[in-house]
This record gives C-alpha cells, structure tokens and sequence, in this order.
C-alpha cells in the first residue's frame, strides 16, 4: 500500500527549504552582534562561514546545516558579505564529517537549542494534535508544528518525521474530537443515533437519507414534508449545545462529512467517529429544515398574495373594454350637463335626449362593479386560497417557537390564540382578537359585518408573521437564516476597533459637517456649471436633465488588433486549456477530501467533475463521454471533493494568478470591478431558487449574480431568485469573493442601485458607479434649503434628513464593521432592512446617507463623461461575460434542471471556475500573440489592447469527447506554440 503522505511537493518546499527572495533572506539570516562575535572565535575563513551557515539555517527553517545538505547560494553569498570573506571557501567546509557535527551542536548550544530524539516524537505527535484540532490542512498542522517545536527550544527533526508526527497528530485529533461529542450524549440517544443507518421499510430507505432528501419546490405537500422531517429530528433529542463539546473547526468538520457522506459507508466508520459524525449530521440538519421551512413559509404566503395581486390586474384588464364605454358615457353625461349649465335647460331632460337615461341605469351595476373591484384588498381575494393555507398553518405554528422584541408581543399573541384555537378544534374566535397589522384597513376587513373572519384574521397575521420574519423583528432560535437582527452584527465593545478602522470619519458630528460643507459646494459648483452650460452633453429642458449618448468609443483599428491577435491563439480542447491552467496555477490543491483533506490522486477526476458541473452535463453523461474517467471516479470526487468552500479556494488562486499576468495591466489598474445579473431557464418550477419573472417570459428561472474585475478575472457568482432585487447582492461578490483584490470602484446596472447600497458601499470604502436609466427621474438631495442653488431647483426632492443618521450613527457604523470583519455577508443586511413594509430608524438613516452619496455620484456622473465612458465598457465587460457563460452552458438547452439550491449553487460555481480558467488561459497566450507581432517587426499601439477581451471561445473546442488521458500538460513551464492562421491552407496546397 502507498504511504499516505501529509504534505505535497510545493507545501514541503514552503516550510522546509530556506526562503531565497531579498525580503527574506535579509529578514531570517542578519546576523546580530553577538552572532559576529561568536562567529570571529572560530580559526579560518571556512570555519567562520561554516558555523555562519549552521546558525542561519537553524533559525531558519529550522534543521540546521545536516550532512549532505547545501547552502542556496543567495543565503551563502549574504552571510559571506557581512563576514567579510568569499563564498567560494565554503566549497572547502566540512571535508570531516565531525566538523560539521561539532559545529551544529556548538551553534544549537549558543542557540539554546536541544537535539530532538525519539523520546520527543511523542511530545511532537501531541503538538500535532493540538494544531489538528482546528485544523485538517497538512501545511497548517506542519507549520504550527514546527513553531511549537521552535518555541520549545528544538531543533528541527527530520521532514520525514515532522510529517508523520502531523499524520499521527491528526489521526489523533480526529479520535479526541469524536470521543468528546460522544461524551455528551447518553446511551439511548446512541442507540437512536446508529439507527439512523438502517434501512426503514416505511420510508424505502434509510432515515438519513430521508432527512437529506429535503423538498425545495414551494407547496402544501412539501411543505409537510419539511415539517415531518423537522420534528421527526427533534425526538431525537440531540442538543444544539454539543457542538461546543470540541473545537468549531473538528464540529465543522463532522458536520461536513455528515452532509454528504453514505449511509453505508457511515455503517462503516468506528464507533465513535460515526456516531459523532451523525451528531453533527443532525444539529446541521436541524438548522437546515428549519431554514428551509421557513422560507417555503415565505414564498407560499407571498405566492398567495402575489397571485391574488395578480388575479386582480387581470379582472381589471378584462374590464378595459367596459371601462371605455362607461368613460364615454360619463363624457356624453358631461356634455349634457354642460350644455344645460350653458342654456338654462333642464339637466335630466338633456341627459335622457343626449344619453338616454335607460343607458345611465343599465350601467349602474357595472359601475358598482368596478367601485367594488377598486376597493377589493389582496387580503380579501388572498383569503379566497385559504383551504390551501390550512392545509399547513396550524403545524407550522406548533413546529417553531417565535420570538420577538416588545414591540412584536402583540403578534406573539396573535399566534399563541391561533395556536389555542387550532387545539380546541375551535372555529371561532374572540370578538377582540390582537390585530398586529401594518395595513391600517385589515382589522375593518376581519371584523367586517360585525363579526372576526377566521379565514381573513388568520391569513392577515401569518402575512405579518411573513414580513416580521423577513425583516428580523420576528427570530426562531436555532436557525441560520431568521436569526434577530441585532444577532448578524458584531457585539457593540468587539466592534469598537473593527469601526475604527473604517475608511470614514467615524466621529458622527465631524463626519456630517464635512459631508454638508462638500455636498453644498458641489451643488453650487453644478448649478453654476448648468447655468453657463459647460457641461459637455448635460442640460436642463423643462425642468428635466438631458444627457446625450454616448457614442461607441471602440476604434477600428482595435477591431482589427483584436481579431488579429485572437487568430493566433492556439487551438486547444477545454480539458487541454483546464489542464494547462491547473498547472500554471496550481488550483487543483484547493480540491481536497472533505474528510483526509489530502489532494486528489486522479487531477482528471476533479477537471472532470467541474466541467460536468459547468456545462450541464452531469455526472452520467460526462462519463459517457470522457475517456480515462469512470463514473464510480466522477461520482465518488464530487461526492468528496467538490464543496462550496473548495470551489471558492480555487477559483480565488485563479483569481490571484491571472491579476499576477503583465498583459492583464493594459485593462487597468486592478482596482475596479462590474457586477450584473444573467437569467437562466430551469427545467422545474419554482425549485430552488427559481421564480417566474415576466419580464423573461412565462417560465420559472434563476439568476447568477457575477462579477467581473476589470482585468475580466470572474471572482464571483451566486445564484439568487429571478423576482429578487439585484440591490442587495451587488456587494456580496466585494466583501465575500474579492478580499485579496485591491477592489476600490465597482460599476452596476440599474438593477443593482439603491441608496441603501450607495450608503453602505460609502460605509466600506468603495465608489459605487451604477449605470441609472432612469436618471432624470431621480431627484436630487440636499441638507441646506433648495434655493440656495439657483436654477436647479426642480431636481431636488426631500430635504436630506440628517438628525435621522446622526440618531442612528453608531449603528451604522456597527453594522458597516460588521460586514467587512465578514461576521455577515451585506445582502443579508440589505434583504432584511428591505423587508421592513414601513422604515425602521436604521433603514431610514442607512437611505439617508444613501442619498448623500447618489447627489455626489449624480454630480460625478453629470460632470464626468469620462466616468460615464468607464463605466459603459465595465458593464461590456461583463456582456461579454454572460455571452461565454452561455457559450458553455449549453446542455439540457442551458437550463438549470436542479431541485434544490445548494445544487443550483454548484452549477454556478463550476460555470464561474470555467469562466475564470478560460480568461486566464486567454489573457497568458494573448500577451505571448502580442509579443509575437512586435517581434515580427510590426508596431502594436498599446492603447488599442485596453479594447481587446480574453474572453472569445472561438479557438476551444468546449464539446465533443473528453480526452483526459491525453490532455495533460507536461511542457515543463513552457507554452503552447501560437496558431499559424495560413497553416491550413499550406496544408492543402
């Protein structure tokens, strides 16, 4: 059997061999004072730089100079230089192997350094485990290994024996962790545990993998189904609490493999590592179930409500024909009127010549009709559906126990009577029941005729339990997703340094007094600049701002450069170019068991298995058409190897690679981003998170929300609902997916405008440059009156409220902080502040502030063409990207056939991984064509490559066979030779 190994090659070269870069070696090999003077007691140049050698590797990495081993030559020649003498003498050193015995235990003794014996491997695998405990990484163990030994004053022992203590350590740690979960829990909730693993008649399978099995389409059944689930995990009595038995990381780490793996390999496992796992498998699970409840919760009340809405425009479509002729009616009756205020005739008798009074009767019942049809509340008509609601309300009710802060006690109480009501069976209630209703005409509605509508009482308080929930005022414990609103943000004193090192003035008082002494001067600056008509393309006609086109900015010539370097690109197949990058990039290592965290020993498996999630194919198929990959191969790595955190590792090194590449810099600085959103057909209705939006026609479908650097590196996507507002999600790429980036400027559509994402974008340090349509129609901001700027006021709306952020500052502030120490991703701030039906304190401020920062990028926009030219081909960009994303994405006709989210979230990964390998891909051989053509003795205008896009497939062949056995690069850091664009054509001459 192959020994298992704890590190790859490139992690045994980072911790065990000397760092050789400038930084580096004059950090880890100065020598002190002390370190010269104890060097000058030694006779001879090639003693001095002989012990000089055995006290630098000693510190670092840390073994010392051993027999056999070499000095690189940069750490030599930096040690020579501060002796005084010439490297070439230590070609000399040592010739008796006792001298360099002597001098390495003369050097660890000045040192304070002890020799490691066997004795201390025990000591060593413990300082393993330790590190192992919140650790699976072989790097991570090995490094904190070695410092741990460092700091306990040894020498280093041999790699070969750091790895296997690291091996040992976390073979321990893995046992240690599972012993304490399993502490915790007693002996029939072991029992009920391991029968999770047995195949149950009633459920055709096992309970496990009935509890995974979660339903994601929104309806009654599966809702119940949810439910079922919930509860049945509830008997088994596991404490949420247990997850404190061990370290976050080893809990995590069960929880990780409980997700996906077997039943029957769990059947497998020892005792204590099964059981443990299963442990973690339902406190996850648990959260799960209830995160996915509630939200089906959400989306069949709002479906309820959205098809009522939808109901009604469509009646009051139908009763366009009807409307018109009782319009003209009321004209003629008019007309009538009129004439007889004109005469002095009789008004009836000129209304029954020039109407007829029978018309008049005759259309009395439609015009009630239509009066009843307009006062017709989507309460009314959603109640209409409420044989639907019952089938699940009362047991959703009973299944979770909500919570709320005082200012929600009183739909606490309208859930805990509903909740009494359902269990007496009773059908009515009280003639004073708690109306906790926003909408001030539901309690006329419930209690309409003199009596409490059940049906209506009961739909209108979940509708308000739907909201409360979305917003956060409402919270169920023990959930990810409905958490308490204050529970996303930061504790108030660990706030304090994270707020301090916002990019902002953080003292409130300072902070809006120089925000109004800038927004007046820049106001007046624009009024003046309108009035004098310096603004190239901006005026203002009839009290609205016109801002001409503008035209294409992309040269011919570019056009031209563009197609010339394109066709000669290689010609490469998709497993040839991932491959290639692969190795160029290394992302591979990112792919690691869930369980071993060791790499893959079959690279081909893992390309193969993204490439199925990317272009649709799935697993079977891709099979069916790879050669040197098996099904059981694919299935096995997908189940192990492919996982959110792991697509996120690898997609980031490509990231960071392809911002390392020289002709990258001719699309920018690396400092500005675009972010937009590309729908997708799905094969299901409404399953994961698919919605039916009519602005894309009448099929359910998803959105990827990408975005794009302006070097074209794609650092992020996530999926999110069709009918979901962009807004929310526009910084989720900047704050989750672009840490390592030096992102300073990001462009959207206007989809992914709001002042809420103008405020907090502020809040974080980023300029926020949206593409707004809808400009003239946005009004303007200021603080001081709107006189003050002569001829502009006609744009301005409300007067800027600024004592609502001074009263709320501190938490704005505490939220920003929050969101960029990455406790909460920022479109969950968003959703749930948007959710509120009327504005909090925070959400008002969050705006105000919002449209502090619009005014001056209205001002910026107005004034700029330049800034309005930068972001028209930041948002090109990422056409060109959705453009790829569909060149790829075209099996089961590109759409999305998943049910469930997390599924849906995989697809998009593994698409976005593909979008980045291809743009690095491209990038590399489109600086090697440009270097080819400047060789070749033709001139390149270098502005014209700003204009040029790595992002053409046109040379990859994306279908057909997969090839893995012959797609390996093993050029040795080398290229592909540029394709001849004549060649074919010599080759049929």
């Amino acid at each position: 059997m192959a020994r298992r190994n704890l590190l790859a090659q490139d992690e045994r070269d980072r911790l065990f061999l000397p760092r050789i870069d400038n930084f580096s070696i004059i950090r880890n090999y100065t020598l002190a004072p002390d370190d010269l003077a104890f060097i000058g007691r030694r006779r001879g140049a090639v003693n001095r730089l002989g012990i000089a050698a055995h006290l630098a590797l000693l510190r670092h990495p840390g073994f010392g100079l051993r027999i056999n081993s070499d000095v690189p030559e940069s750490v030599l020649n930096y040690l020579a230089a501060q002796l005084d003498v010439s490297p070439n003498v230590f070609a000399t050193y040592g010739q008796r192997a006792q001298t360099r015995t002597d001098h390495s235990s003369t050097a660890a003794e000045y040192l304070g350094l002890q020799p490691f014996k066997r004795a201390d491997v025990a000591h060593a695998i413990e300082l393993a485990a330790r590190a192992a405990m919140q650790s699976d990484r072989g790097e991570t163990i090995a490094r904190s290994l070695m410092d741990s030994l460092k700091a306990d004053r040894f020498v280093l022992p041999l790699p070969d024996t750091l790895e296997r203590s690291g091996l040992a350590g976390r073979a321990r740690a893995r046992k240690r962790a599972a012993a304490e979960m399993v502490a915790a829990l007693d002996g029939p909730t072991l029992e009920l545990l391991d029968a999770l693993l047995i195949n149950e008649p009633a459920l055709g399978m096992t309970p496990l993998a009935w509890l995974r099995d979660m339903p994601g389409s929104p309806s009654t059944k599966n809702m119940n189904a949810l439910l079922k689930r919930l509860r049945y995990i509830r008997q088994l009595g596991i404490d949420p609490g247990i997850s404190l038995a061990t370290t976050g990381f080893r809990f995590g780490q069960f929880v990780r493999e409980g997700r996906v793996a077997p039943p029957f390999l769990l059947a497998d496992y020892s005792p204590n590592r099964r059981r443990a796992t299963l442990a973690a498998a339902v406190v996850n699970l648990e959260v799960r179930l209830a995160d996915a409840a509630i939200l089906m919760f959400e989306r069949l009340i709002g479906g309820l409500f959205t098809r009522a809405k939808r109901g009604q425009e469509r009646r009051y479509q139908d009763t366009a024909p009807s409307v018109g002729k009782l319009m003209r009616l009321f004209g003629a009756t008019i007309a009538a009127l009129d004439m007889a205020e004109e005469t002095g005739g009789d008004p009836l008798i000129l209304i029954d010549e020039m109407v007829g009074w029978h018309r008049l009767m005759a259309a009395r019942p439609h015009v009630d009709a239509l009066a009843d049809l307009a006062r017709e509340d989507t309460l009314v008509l959603a109640t209409g559906r409420y044989a639907t609601l019952r089938r699940f309300s009362g047991s959703f009710l009973d299944t979770f126990t909500f919570k709320a802060s005082s200012s929600g006690t009183n739909l606490l109480s309208a859930i805990d009577l509903l909740k009494q009501t359902n269990a007496s069976r009773g059908a009515h209630l009280p003639e004073n029941p708690p109306m906790p209703f926003a909408n001030r005409q539901w309690p006329k509605l419930i209690t309409e005729g003199g009596k409490v509508s059940r049906a209506r009482y009961e739909t209108a308080v979940l509708a308000t339990l739907r909201d409360k929930l979305r917003a956060g005022d409402v919270w169920v414990e023990g959930t990810r997703a409905y958490q308490r609103f204050d529970a996303y943000l930061l504790p108030r004193k660990a706030a304090q340094s994270a707020i301090a090192d916002l990019p902002i003035n953080v003292n409130a008082g300072e902070y809006l007094a120089e925000k109004s002494a800038e927004l007046d001067r820049r106001l007046r600056h624009f009024a003046h600049q309108l009035r004098t008509g310096r603004l190239s393309g901006v005026a203002l006609v009839r009290d609205r701002l016109k801002v001409v086109p503008l035209q294409a900015a992309t040269p011919l010539d570019a056009e031209v450069l563009d197609r010339r370097l394109d066709s000669l690109l290689p010609r490469v197949r998709i497993t040839e170019l991932l491959f290639e990058v692969a190795e160029r990039t290394g992302f591979l290592a990112a792919f690691r068991d869930v369980r071993s965290g060791k790499e893959h020993d079959k690279p081909q498996a893992i390309l193969a298995a993204i490439l199925a999630d990317g272009t649709n194919l799935g697993v079977e198929r891709m099979a069916n058409a790879s050669q040197g990959v098996t099904y059981a191969q694919l299935a096995w790595t997908q189940n192990w190897y492919i996982s959110p955190e792991n697509y996120e590792a690898a997609l980031a090194q490509i990231v960071r690679e392809h911002h390392q590449l020289p002709f990258a810099r001719n699309w920018g600085e690396g400092i500005s981003a675009s972010s937009d959103g590309q729908f997708f057909r799905t094969g299901r209705i409404r399953s994961g998170a698919a919605e039916i939006n009519a602005k894309y026609g009448h099929e359910p479908g998803i959105k990827i929300y990408s975005h794009l650097s302006d070097h074209f590196a794609s650092f992020s996507s996530r999926i999110m609902s069709a009918t979901a507002s962009e807004a929310p999600y526009v910084l989720d790429g900047l704050m989750l997916g672009a840490r390592e980036l030096p992102l300073q400027e990001l462009y959207t559509d206007t989809g992914g405008a709001s002042d809420h994402v103008f405020g907090l974008c502020h809040l974080l340090g980023f300029r926020f440059v949206p593409r707004m349509r809808d400009l003239a129609d946005r009004r303007l901001g200021a603080i001081a009156a709107n006189s003050s700027y002569k001829g502009i006021e006609c744009l301005f709306g409300q007067a800027i409220k600024v004592g609502a952020i001074e009263a709320e500052w501190d938490d704005l502030v505490r939220m920003a902080a929050s969101i960029r120490e990455g406790t909460v991703a920022p479109s969950v701030i968003l959703r749930k502040l948007s959710a509120y039906r009327r504005q909090n304190k925070l959400d008002l401020a969050l705006r105000e502030l919002g449209r502090i920062e619009r005014t001056l990028f209205t001002l910026d926009w107005l004034e700029q063409p330049e800034l309005r030219r930068a972001c028209q081909a930041g948002l090109n960009k990422g056409e060109a990207r959705h453009a790829l994303a569909d060149a790829i994405y075209t099996n089961r006709q590109g759409r999305f056939t998943d049910r469930t989210f997390e599924n849906q979230q995989y697809r998009a990964s593994g698409l976005n991984l593909l979008i980045a390998a291809i743009a690095y891909w491209n990038t590399l051989y489109l600086g090697r064509a440009a270097d080819y053509i400047r060789h070749s003795g033709a001139e390149i205008d270098e502005a014209l490559l700003a204009h040029v896009s790595p992002l053409g497939w046109s040379h990859i062949g994306l279908t057909g066979d997969y090839l893995w056995e012959d797609a390996s690069f093993r050029d040795g850091g080398g290229y592909r030779p540029l394709h001849d664009p004549s060649g074919r054509l010599r080759l049929v001459a």
